[in-house]
């Protein structure tokens, strides 16, 4: 059974920090590549990172480069987020998903509540 867990999520000031981790069993994660995506409420979900399966190659969304840090551990077969200097408007739900172009598949987590504010 495949699955994908986030957890890390929570309430945090501006300006803190937090990591998200997304646990994965049921599939061969070393062969995923990974990405965590956010939706705030009243919006559509937008694309944070990607880290690919080979060479560990990482992607941002503008709105968190130079913020955001995501890894994977393949040993543990676990992806992270770790998010610093969170403003307001980072305030969504996160998720972590699962996917590979060949064969064409996915899998998607059932997201982690993230709230910044004061």
């Amino acid at each position: 059974q495949v699955q994908l867990v986030e957890s890390g999520g929570g309430l945090v000031q501006p300006g803190g920090s937090l990591r998200l981790s997304c646990a994965a069993s049921g599939f061969t994660f070393s062969t995923y590549h990974m990405s965590w995506y956010r939706q705030a409420p009243g919006k559509e979900r937008e694309l944070v990172a990607v880290i690919l399966s080979v060479g560990s190659v990482t992607n941002y969304a503008d709105s968190v480069k130079g913020r955001f840090t995501i890894s994977r551990d393949k040993a543990k077969n676990t992806m992270y987020l770790q998010m610093n200097s969170l403003k307001p408007e980072d305030t969504a739900v996160y998720y972590c998903k699962a996917w590979r172009s060949m064969p064409r598949n996915e899998y998607w987590g059932q997201g982690t509540q993230v709230t910044v504010s004061s």
